[in-house]
């Protein structure tokens, strides 16, 4: 790994959905691998319908979750620093599900689906409970994605 994480860093990423409950060395292990990445205001980090095996860590920064629509694209929600995004294509081998835009000028850890493995070499119990965080976040957006589903149909019934 190198050289150990600024503790500040790691108290952040603690604090996150996604690291909450990771000990430091699962946390270093994890972004061991990790690049820094930079988007201007209106570049993609990822487009629908692309492959990818890398997720995001947003540092600083606002994006957008962009889904294609027979209306054109539709934003399910935007994120901001602390949050992360590609995760599913960690999770599973098919396409990206949306695009991922820029709002503003962002920096982004991006995590390859490696570091999973590593995890998972590194302490299997830390690697564990981090595939529970992934799956709650992903369960919690597929529920906020239904709301949002239930609530267009309810206002297209009404008028």
């Amino acid at each position: 790994m190198g050289h150990t994480m600024d503790q500040s860093i790691i108290d952040r990423l603690q604090q996150t959905p996604l690291f909450g409950g990771l000990g430091a060395g699962a946390i270093e292990v994890l972004l061991a691998t990790a690049r820094p990445v930079a988007m201007g205001a209106g570049d993609c980090f990822m487009r629908e319908g692309e492959l990818g095996d890398t997720m995001y860590l947003l540092e600083s920064g606002c994006v957008q979750v962009l889904k294609r629509t027979a209306n054109g694209e539709r934003c399910l929600r935007e994120l901001t620093a602390g949050d992360f995004f590609g995760e599913m294509a960690l999770l599973d081998v098919n396409p990206r599900s949306a695009t991922v835009r820029a709002r503003s000028d962002c920096r982004a850890l991006a995590i390859p689906g490696t570091a999973l493995m590593d995890l998972y070499d590194y302490d299997v119990a830390q690697f564990s409970l981090l595939s529970l965080n992934l799956g709650r976040e992903v369960s919690r957006r597929l529920r906020e994605v239904e709301r949002m589903l239930e609530a267009a149909e309810a206002r297209a019934n009404a008028g």
